[in-house]
């Protein structure tokens, strides 16, 4: 359909195909551009031209620049001048043009929006801009005269783009005077003089230097990604070993943050002295260090304090995380990092200002991380299961060719962060997705549960005890034996094997926690695959016999009172028993409930109690008033996950695009009575609208939006009042970002 504005082409649709347009997915590549960005390409915007391009692959982008270079923004383009110009068949990627409507009309009239030029840039194709009097010559043979220091010059800028800064371009000389390369072709007529420091190749020339195509053929040609074979069960079990380390590291850096948590930045973020002790720690450099970091706070395991001085301290999920199997552990993980929004890569680099960026700082947020992330594990999951990438470099290359204008500056580095931190996880192994990774791509959560569950070794139930003290865990210990072990032993090195060390403290560590030393022994005489020293035995019973002589104990709240009579009587009451009262000493009473509900307890039974303060002052102990539930967070859109249109959103763009394409009709046919209001005249503005909405006559108003957008649109009022303009089509604009209004007149 050849139309040439929005307006025509509204008026050719019908309201149903217009909103079963705006309604419908397409099945594109991932992810789909949104409606209201394909709708608004034919508006000829140039942002939504450039969105609807972003994930286009090179060919197809080739065939959008060739269709620029035949001039199909300005009139009607037939498709073969665009073949001739790519050198092959071009039906497929028109078909996908014609889908996000960038290119419509019928082969023989392809026309493009205008806009197009303005967000593809000015040199379509890499070709500079053409030049009639050169094409009106015999190229070829003014071609033949040049030497070769003039054509090295062409050759280059053939190559693109096709300008050049140079100082020669500010002589305006002859043949005969010309010095230089570039003032010889400037006189010869080869090239374009733009200003006293540019020249431009043209455009007839450049495409004769590239023997009259307008690209390399190799480079339309989607590069091959070669792979190496390996065994799926393989993969699975290499992935498990990194993501059995990671559960490792991740675990201890919770216990780290636990006993002292890390201050917060006032900019946010973590300081690098605090990165630098994670990576001395935990025995790993400071890219780990900051993944690490970034998954615990991503997972909800760590927060922000947010108190004065803040820290980031762990989250009531972390020891329900601490005591879940490790499978569960490792999808929790999985799935914070597949739905981060941010690019732990970024840290350690410079920000615009040439500051460093520091971990979980809000410099790393980039909403759009997930979609890349989803990108990168989609395309291998594209190869046949074990199949892995042999270089990272060639799968770069590749994701580059499919979709060159997506991801900015970052686009390869994304990449290459994606298939480093994947790999760290245990969701890629020897460059190939695992099993579980697969399924986890596929939604299906608890198949990836299983075949985790498959590939990761099977815990052990037993250790070696060896006469030095240390204990050897041979693999991944099972959950119970694992507490017992962190609790009465330290880790003294980690891997697929763990060395623990029992000292003195860590014997006293286990007592602490309510074992006792009949356990101990017991635990090594059942846990253990060799004999138990002696000197395992002896150290547990020298500790035990001096540990828990002083003993400590906790209270909620306490009574005192000199009447050791009226003590009695409280201990008598069915209140001592409900609230746990303990005579302590004679004038001592103790309760761990809180002090509040005990006295109220005991004003309800008779007594009148007083609370009193450290200094022994009484205080009020009334509840201040009503506290509110803290607001849950919004629940984060799937990577890729298209937003579906309603009925009334799909009817209020429809209404808002025709209202601006009947300001500007109205504006060019009709006369526009001078404006009535508008800007600090609000009084003027609101006479004019009532007097519109009495008449039901139609007036042209300007608009700001929430964004700071101006536009123009022609409504008729039905009702003005409450701070809002009411029109016959049910839009809503506030009065307040109304900045003119006129009565609009045939």
């Amino acid at each position: 359909m050849p139309a040439t504005s929005l307006a025509d082409w509204l008026r050719a649709e019908s309201d149903d195909a217009l909103a079963e347009l705006l309604r419908t997915r397409r099945d594109l590549s991932t992810p789909p551009p949104s409606d209201t960005t394909v709708l608004a390409t034919r508006a000829g915007t140039p942002g939504s031209v450039a969105r609807a391009c972003e994930d286009l692959d090179t060919f197809t982008l080739a065939v959008l620049d060739a269709l620029l270079v035949a001039g199909a923004d300005v009139e009607p383009t037939p498709v073969s001048a665009v073949t001739a110009l790519v050198g092959r068949d071009v039906g497929e990627p028109l078909a996908r043009l014609r889908t996000r409507a960038l290119v419509w009309g019928t082969d023989d009239e392809l026309r493009l929006p205008p806009a197009a030029r303005d967000a593809l840039g000015p040199f379509p194709a890499g070709l500079g801009a053409p030049s009639p009097a050169l094409a009106a010559t015999d190229i070829p043979a003014r071609l033949a005269e040049v030497g070769d220091d003039e054509r090295a010059v062409l050759t280059a800028l053939a190559a693109g783009p096709p300008i050049g800064r140079t100082r020669d371009a500010s002589f305006d000389v002859g043949l005969s005077d010309a010095a230089t390369p570039v003032q010889k072709l400037l006189a010869r007529g080869l090239l374009l003089r733009r200003d006293d420091q540019t020249v431009e190749l043209p455009r007839e020339l450049g495409l004769l230097l590239r023997g009259g195509l307008a690209f390399e053929p190799d480079t339309l040609v989607e590069p091959q990604l070669p792979v190496n074979p390996h065994r799926t069960d393989t993969v699975d079990e290499t992935a498990a070993g990194e993501a059995m380390e990671l559960l490792r590291q991740t675990e201890s850096l919770l216990r780290m943050w636990s006993e002292s948590p890390p201050q917060v930045l006032k900019a946010g973020g973590l300081g690098v002295r605090e990165l630098k002790k994670i990576a001395k720690d935990l025995e790993v450099d400071e890219t780990r260090a900051t993944l690490l970091a970034e998954l615990v706070v991503g997972a909800g395991l760590v927060a922000d304090s947010e108190n004065t001085a803040p820290e980031y301290v762990p989250t009531m999920l972390t020891d329900s995380w601490l005591a879940s199997p490790s499978v569960q552990r490792w999808m929790t993980l999985a799935q914070a990092w597949l739905e981060l929004p941010r690019l732990p890569g970024l840290a350690g680099g410079r920000d615009a200002k040439d500051k460093p960026i520091a971990p979980l700082s809000e410099e790393l947020r980039r909403p759009l991380a997930p979609v890349s992330r989803h990108r990168v594990l989609s395309a291998l999951a594209k190869l046949n299961p074990g199949a892995g990438v042999k270089s990272v470099d060639e799968l770069v290359a590749v994701l580059a060719w499919r979709a060159p204008r997506r991801g900015g500056r970052l686009r390869d580095e994304t990449v290459r962060w994606t298939m480093a931190e994947a790999t760290a996880l245990g969701l890629v192994g020897l460059g190939a997705l695992t099993t579980a990774t697969r399924l986890l791509l596929e939604d299906d959560r608890p198949g990836a549960v299983e075949a985790m569950h498959d590939a990761l070794p099977a815990p052990v139930d037993h250790v070696l005890v060896q006469a030095d003290l240390t204990v050897v865990a041979p693999g991944p210990l099972e959950p119970e034996l694992a507490a017992d072990m962190a609790a009465v032993a330290d880790v003294e090195s980690a891997g697929h094997a763990t060395v623990y060390r029992v000292t003195e403290p860590s014997v006293r560590r286990a007592l602490d926690t309510g074992r006792t030393a009949d356990e101990l022994h017991a635990m090594f005489r059942d846990k253990s695959a060799t004999p138990v020293p002696q000197g395992l035995t002896y150290l547990i019973d020298d500790v035990a016999r001096r540990h828990g002589r002083l003993r400590g104990g906790t209270a909620g709240s306490f009574l005192r009172c000199d009447d050791e009579a009226l003590l009695a009587e409280v201990l008598a009451n069915p209140v001592a028993t409900e609230y746990d009262l303990r005579l302590i000493a004679p004038t001592v009473l103790i309760s761990s409930a809180p002090l509040a509900e005990v006295l109220e307890a005991l004003r309800g039974a008779g007594f009148a109690p007083a609370a009193e303060g450290p200094d022994g002052r009484v205080v009020d102990l009334r509840p201040t008033g009503r506290r509110l539930p803290a607001r849950t967070r919004a629940a984060r859109a799937r990577p890729g996950e298209q937003a579906v249109l309603t009925d009334e959103q799909t009817t209020r763009i429809v209404s808002n695009l025709r209202a601006g394409d009947q300001a500007s009709a109205r504006r060019r046919g009709s006369t526009v009575r001078a404006p009535g209001g508008g800007g600090a005249d609000t009084t003027a503005t609101l006479d004019l609208l009532s007097q519109a909405t009495l008449e039901q006559r139609e007036v042209w108003i300007g608009f700001v939006d929430s964004r700071g957008t101006a536009s123009q649109r022609v409504v008729r009022p039905l009702r003005v009042g409450g701070g809002v303009l009411e029109g016959a089509n049910h839009e809503r604009y506030p009065l307040h970002r109304i900045t003119s209004a006129a009565l609009v007149e045939d």
